[in-house]
């Protein structure tokens, strides 16, 4: 493996395709794209969450144009991104729009990706995929977010869906979705799950700690009670063979899984659901590497490995298996420095921590999976380029 050149893949990076920023633009009400004075200069600026601090953040080309992006990779030497439109994706539209506007985005995104450059060093590989959307909203017809689906896979540079906490408006636990999950897993599309809305603000207080604590603690935060939601309804026992990226290295699910197993334990409503211990099911998942820290991913790929400890009829603790479910990704284009530079301290901060995660520092071969290969092999890439 030493001779082989592996790539360095971006599973978490997005885009706000130019007509849903349009979308954005023509509305009065979050979720929205307005023109901010500060009473020096005007500039546009995303509000996601009506009340969200400092009016937003700053938005630019780099939200939406393809070069900004190509740019970005070559700076931090990434070889191939999976793009996913940013939150909060159709939440806020109605049924008959949010089916028409995820068409219409669906293909922008496919030539988006399918008119990309090759990936350098990589026969037979695009620079750029990508996640498709759903209208996954009230009142739509789940027979209308499955034919999407099977749109889906029939255009090639879409890989995988990105979805919401929120399924179409009672979380991803609904049983309706029962039929979206069966249509998803039949098409082999990754499920990319990234939150929206936090958690209650209130609790964070009154003081101005600008986008800290909803980023930091709200969006871990949402996605640890939406994916437990999702598991202790079994969702996972139904359809074993789903393949679902958590953003933010699945928030704080790793480091309370074991008391979420004990609690499921000792309760009479829950104890005897599912198949199997909760631990379990984090095997079954897998993780972007969003998290900054070696330490912090060296515990998110210990408590992968312990997974298979934890099926009926007992298994093993196997270190492979947790890095084989750990995926490297930016965020981009949040999380920008303060200050012009050559390279983003977020980015240079995650593929640091990749690399030196113990036990992984020491082996190239760990190194490369998280960083390129893991992905290529979720979303059925590898055998394109290693043959």
């Amino acid at each position: 493996m030493a001779n082989i050149r592996h790539p360095i893949v971006d599973v978490h990076t997005h885009v706000y395709l130019p007509q849903y920023a349009a979308e954005l633009r023509a509305r009065t009400s979050a979720p929205r794209i307005l023109n901010w004075t500060n009473g020096v200069k005007t500039e546009e600026r995303l509000l996601i969450l009506d009340g969200e601090p400092s009016g937003g953040r700053p938005v630019g080309p780099q939200y939406w144009d393809r070069d900004e992006k190509l740019e970005f990779m070559r700076r931090h030497g990434i070889n191939i991104s999976f793009v996913s439109s940013a939150n909060p994706w159709l939440d806020f539209l109605p049924a008959d729009r949010a089916q028409t506007l995820a068409h219409e985005l669906n293909n922008n995104l496919e030539e988006y990706c399918a008119t990309s450059p090759p990936a350098e060093g990589f026969s037979g590989l695009k620079t750029l995929y990508g996640f498709g959307l759903l209208p996954l909203v009230p009142d739509v017809e789940v027979s209308a977010i499955v034919q999407a689906i099977e749109y889906l896979k029939s255009l090639p540079h879409i890989r995988g869906i990105i979805m919401g906490t929120k399924g179409i408006g009672k979380g991803l636990d609904d049983s309706a979705l029962d039929p979206i999950w069966d249509a998803i897993q039949a098409a082999r599309l990754v499920v990319f799950i990234h939150p929206h809305y936090g958690v209650d603000s209130t609790a964070f207080g009154e003081n101005d700690n600008g986008h800290v604590l909803p980023l930091a603690l709200g969006f871990p935060f949402e996605t640890t009670i939406a994916i437990t939601r999702l598991i202790l309804s079994g969702v996972l026992d139904r359809f074993p063979d789903l393949r679902l990226l958590l953003a933010h290295s699945g928030g704080a699910l790793p480091q309370l899984s074991s008391r979420l197993a004990s609690c499921i334990q000792h309760d009479p409503i829950v104890a005897n659901r599912l198949k199997h211990d909760l631990r379990y099911y984090l095997g079954q998942l897998y993780f972007d590497a969003v998290a900054y820290g070696p330490e912090e991913l060296t515990f998110v790929s210990r408590t992968i490995s312990r997974a298979s400890a934890f099926k009926n009829g007992g298994g093993t603790i196997d270190p492979v298996v947790g890095s084989s479910r750990l995926l490297f990704g930016t965020d981009h284009p949040f999380f920008p420095p303060l200050e012009a530079s050559q390279k983003w301290p977020s980015v240079e901060s995650n593929l640091a921590a990749i690399r030196g995660m113990p036990g992984v520092d020491s082996k190239p071969e760990h190194q490369a999976n998280i960083l390129g290969l893991n992905a290529l092999r979720l979303f059925d890439l590898h055998d394109q380029v290693y043959t």
